[in-house]
């Protein structure tokens, strides 16, 4: 009889990482491959060699004032319509953009771009877009892209002007198959939410909600010059990214 494959969740053998360190006491029946887990064991182990404790009250409270009084590197200066500067560095690299009164207004703009380029009406949307009013005959699913997707909408969390990107995280509203699956992705963008250098994005994400797992900086459709030296769209992911931007 074959040897039962290790289930964390309910068996009591030592996993890989508990005998790479079999001096951590395992707290938790949790995969430590998931989220947190491991980073906790490596951050633990550290702090350990360290011959270092939790820190102090008082040391907690420094690190938070010198992260508070970080100083501010050069930026370049950008204009104050920060909607048209981020507008005019994504579509120079083969994005589109296209402006919306509000966001009721996405579902009909996604149904003509579909018309546009004669696309199926099977669409993955990020879950906060999935209460809109998706038109017959658009058959909108949420959570991942499958394999056959051809179209993805997603709900940005932000844009640097910058730089002419969106930004997107990963998570079970917004997958990262969204943005890697499909031929056409679809960005829906409100106009608040564009900031003007790469800094200030990271510091909005962790003031309202926090980091997620994984980002992505999207500045364009996916492409490749690797071949004879000619650039090819759609080589690692979309070959059409539409930004819908509200506002």
């Amino acid at each position: 009889m074959s040897k039962p494959a290790f289930d964390p969740d309910v068996d009591d053998r030592p996993s890989f990482m508990e005998r790479l360190f079999p001096w951590k006491q395992r707290v938790s029946k949790k995969p430590l491959y998931q989220l947190g887990v491991g980073r906790d064991l490596i951050l633990d182990t550290i702090a350990d060699q360290l011959g270092r404790g939790p820190l102090q009250p008082a040391a907690r409270a420094a690190l938070a004032e010198r992260i508070s009084r970080a100083p501010r590197h050069p930026r370049p200066a950008l204009p104050d319509d920060l909607a048209e500067v981020f507008t005019q560095r994504i579509t120079r690299r083969a994005a589109t953009v296209q402006t919306l009164a509000d966001i009721g207004d996405v579902p009909a703009a996604v149904a003509a771009h579909l018309r546009t380029h004669c696309l199926p009406t099977h669409i993955a949307v990020s879950d906060p877009l999935a209460a809109l009013a998706w038109p017959a005959p658009l058959q909108v699913h949420t959570g991942a892209a499958q394999r056959n997707e051809a179209v993805a909408v997603s709900l940005a969390r932000l844009a640097v002007a910058e730089t002419g990107s969106v930004l997107l995280g990963s998570g079970s509203d917004t997958p990262t198959t969204h943005n890697f699956v499909p031929d056409d992705h679809l960005v829906v963008l409100h106009r608040q939410d564009i900031v003007a250098h790469l800094e200030d994005a990271w510091t909005s994400l962790r003031n309202h909600g926090g980091m997620p797992r994984a980002v992505n900086l999207i500045a364009g459709p996916s492409r490749t010059g690797d071949i004879e030296q000619t650039i090819q769209l759609g080589a690692h992911g979309p070959r059409r990214l539409h930004i819908l931007l509200i506002g």
